[in-house]
């Protein structure tokens, strides 16, 4: 009856220590990923620098929690993660801000990534002089065979929270694409609807004898503009819309008759 009792107790010594050593710094890793997402679309400095402080201070949670968990990469990650995040308060402009807060973003993701790895190959640890006490000195087998059992269930738990991890960052990369493809079709539009606009300009100031409109060349690129939030792309050429319309006007109050 004594030796059962050591094996309840085994069993439950095994369900109390079941969260590997990286298990609290992956949720604050976690944690830090999804509030510098919310930093990097953020349209406004300030609710940029907001979110990062807040993905900061769960950096800074999960680097006090790498003392028992053994991930030099994550840990390496974490720790350039800080260093940029730091900067994002004293940053004076939305730009420069969100360019710490990007590569914040990719060094945070590949630090889930890694630690998800050092969590999956912790292997259940096991203390010898517990077991032998457990076993009462001899070769229980029933023991063995929970032992075996214990372990198949610490990796099978391992694997799921791995593929869950996977599937988590899966789905907030395809939402990021999602995001991108809208604003690559947003951009075209408003590029299509300047287009037109400067056509249907230049053919009244035909009829008119005016000068052609010429628009100065718009100096951001796709990609500039696919770097920035929505809001952010509607306001840019709401404005080139606006300016193009008062050049315009301009140009026929100055045409001679």
């Amino acid at each position: 009856m004594k030796k059962y009792c050591f094996i309840l107790f085994l069993i439950a010594s095994f369900a109390v220590n079941g969260q590997g050593d990286c298990d609290y710094a992956n949720s604050y890793l976690v944690s830090a990923y999804s509030h510098v997402k919310d930093s990097y679309d953020s349209n406004n400095i300030n609710h940029l620098q907001y979110y990062a402080n807040r993905s900061l201070e769960s950096f800074k949670n999960a680097k006090k929690e790498f003392t028992d968990c053994n991930c030099k990469e994550a840990l390496d990650l974490t720790d350039k993660c800080i260093d940029l995040l730091s900067k994002v308060d004293d940053a004076d402009t939305y730009e420069k801000g969100r360019f710490y807060v990007k590569r914040a973003r990719d060094y945070s993701k590949n630090s889930v990534i890694e630690i998800d790895k050092c969590s999956a190959a912790t292997p259940v640890k096991e203390d010898s002089a517990d077991l032998a006490v457990a076993q009462g000195g001899g070769g229980d087998d029933d023991l063995t065979d929970l032992q075996n059992e214990q372990l198949k269930l610490k990796q099978q738990q391992e694997a799921l929270k791995l593929k869950e991890q996977q599937i988590k960052m899966k789905l907030a990369e395809q939402k990021q694409k999602e995001i991108l493809i809208k604003k690559k079709k947003l951009i075209l539009s408003y590029e299509s609807a300047i287009t037109a606009n400067i056509n249907t300009y230049n053919e009244t100031l035909n009829i008119c004898g005016c000068i052609n409109y010429k628009p100065f060349r718009d100096s951001k690129s796709l990609e500039d503009m696919t770097e920035k939030s929505i809001e952010d792309v509607k306001s840019h050429y709401l404005t080139r819309i606006k300016t193009m319309a008062s050049e315009y006007a301009a140009l026929i109050n100055g045409c001679q008759e």
